[in-house]
């Protein structure tokens, strides 16, 4: 079934399998992903894409600088009939969620979503109300460097599991992408290839995927180099270790395995770490680069015997 998933959504997003690999390992762990690119790559066509294919309820926040919280959790208002206060949903009480252009708005409203993203639920007036099932975000933005935008704090980005960039595509697949679109092969003609209810059990199926002491210990491994790296501010956090596993966990399922190997972490290292460090100063002024620091330490770090 997640040879099938992958297939549908390659043939509607061209350019980057790597990319759809990516997403799909966050889908099957309960992660969540931010993608950073320019405009006009194609970010917004894999989140329909995905969505249509797996047959979720879609949701778009397109942020702007006057988006307000309540904007994206909801909002109790009076029922002037029955003088009691209702609540109205917001637009994140969707099982798959379009954050797009998630730095162009402030700050306030970026925090709105830590929450959902944490613990499944919002807290309005004191009350929560509980996400639906499946449920995942998938921001956009563009680079910090474009006019407008609003970097995302330490805490925001913790949230996401991996961060991801799609990149240019080839002259071929740049080809190919034109000529689907003029053809009308488009993400709203898809028919889905698994249901909701099927994709909780896919998850529930990645939760027994087992892990050995000395495959987990590789990935403490990883996680303590971060910390002892001097071209690093800081380590990463224990969140960092956990969705790192999660991660792997999803990686070995999507590869039709019973148990994760030392390979499955080194896979989706640099995925889940890269934005949860930042690099030194004399880093930044030698030309290093996060991915290729962290990369290092993968390298560093004694691969088990499985």
């Amino acid at each position: 079934m997640t040879d099938k998933l992958k297939e549908i959504v390659n043939e509607y997003f061209v350019g980057n399998e790597k990319v759809v690999e990516n997403v799909l390992i966050c889908m099957l762990a309960g992660g969540h992903v931010l993608i950073e690119d320019v405009p006009g790559v194609g970010k917004t066509t894999l989140v329909k894409t995905l969505a249509a294919a797996v047959d979720l309820d879609f949701g778009r926040i397109q942020f702007t600088p006057d988006t307000l919280p309540s904007d994206v959790t909801g909002v109790s208002m009076l029922n002037m009939k029955t003088g009691q206060f209702e609540y109205r949903e917001g637009s994140v009480m969707h099982q798959i969620i379009l954050a797009d252009e998630i730095n162009r708005t402030s700050p306030k409203t970026q925090s709105a979503l830590l929450e959902a993203m944490a613990e499944g639920h919002v807290t309005v007036d004191d009350k929560s109300y509980d996400l639906p099932r499946p449920f995942m975000i998938i921001a956009t933005q563009n680079p910090v460097e474009f006019a407008g935008t609003y970097p995302l704090p330490e805490a925001q980005l913790d949230r996401f599991m991996m961060k991801l960039s799609i990149g240019y595509p080839t002259p071929e697949n740049e080809i190919l992408i034109t000529r689907r679109f003029l053809e009308g092969k488009t993400s709203d003609k898809i028919k889905s290839v698994v249901s909701s209810s099927q994709l909780l059990k896919m998850m529930d199926e990645v939760r027994d995927v087992k892990i050995a002491d000395n495959v987990l210990k590789y990935a403490g491994d990883i996680i303590g180099l971060t910390r002892t790296e001097k071209r690093f501010v800081m380590g990463v956090s224990s969140r960092a270790m956990i969705m790192m596993v999660q991660a792997a966990r999803a990686r070995a399922y999507l590869y039709g395995r019973e148990f994760v190997t030392p390979d499955d972490v080194k896979a989706v290292a640099v995925n889940t770490l890269h934005h949860r460090v930042s690099l030194s100063y004399d880093a930044r002024i030698s030309g290093e680069s996060v991915d290729q620091v962290i990369y290092s330490d993968v390298l560093k770090a004694k691969v088990p015997m499985v």
